[in-house]
């Protein structure tokens, strides 16, 4: 059956879509039917790929609403369409929360792994500012969806993920209580590491703004040699990262 992977995250700009991005590159490397899904209302980062087979789903008539039979109409798509492959579904920060709470509403998820298909949540963790509000991202997935599990990608582009415990000691994620708490919830960790803004950030961030797979942009001549040479560098990274996650 399907391997249905979704990403879930109330704060924008934190690199849900270069995540979903990431999963379709990951298992096309590997000859496996990927079937995306783009249904941020705000910003279709996703669908602007050209590499992928992305279709732009509408779940509402506003950015910060959902209206449930529009999402039904994907559920029932997936449940109906192939039943091998990956579906890679890409969601807007603005609709995290009714999205959210609609499926748990209608059980939507429970219904998917009912029918036998193996559904994984994605979110994603920052440094810096928005630490916080992703940590409390993250506490409402897994607060909300208790039977589904959940992969946490560590995104270092903004800083190192951690912070200070009750005790004033700096801890890591993997040393938070909310991480101790649900380890048994979590599927995998994907660490996304820091890296020098001036190169390796700069070439990502070309990268993206263009839509491009790390392959596409290691053969674009818009890229100089040592662009691709670092673009090649960090996909060995992510990619040895997300092998040992199992994904």
């Amino acid at each position: 059956m399907a391997l249905i992977n979704l990403t879930l995250q109330g704060k924008g700009g934190v690199g849900k879509s270069f995540v979903a991005s990431l999963l379709a590159q990951h298992y096309l490397k590997r000859d496996t039917p990927v079937h995306c899904y783009d249904t941020d209302p705000v910003n279709q980062t996703f669908a602007g790929y050209k590499a992928f087979p992305v279709e732009t789903i509408r779940l509402g008539e506003r950015p910060d609403e959902i209206n449930p039979r529009y999402f039904d109409a994907l559920i029932e798509q997936i449940m109906t369409g192939p039943e091998d492959g990956v579906v890679v579904i890409d969601n807007g920060a603005s609709t995290f929360l009714p999205l959210l709470g609609y499926m748990v509403e209608a059980q939507a998820l429970q219904m998917l792994a009912d029918a036998g298909h193996e559904v994984r949540l994605h979110t994603v963790l920052t440094g810096g500012q928005a630490l916080n509000d992703t940590m409390q991202g993250l506490h409402q997935v897994l607060q909300s969806v208790p039977d589904i599990p959940v992969v946490v990608w560590l995104n270092e582009y903004f800083g190192r993920i951690e912070r200070k415990n009750a005790s004033g000691e700096v801890e890591s994620f993997e040393h938070s209580g909310l991480y101790k708490k649900n380890k048994n919830r979590i599927h995998a960790l994907v660490r996304l590491p820091e890296v020098r803004k001036e190169t390796f950030g700069h070439d990502i961030e070309q990268m993206m703004r263009a839509r491009l797979t790390f392959d596409e942009a290691g053969k674009h001549a818009d890229f100089p040699l040592m662009s691709r040479q670092r673009l090649m560098m960090t996909w060995r990274s992510i990619g040895a990262s997300m092998e040992q996650a199992v994904l």
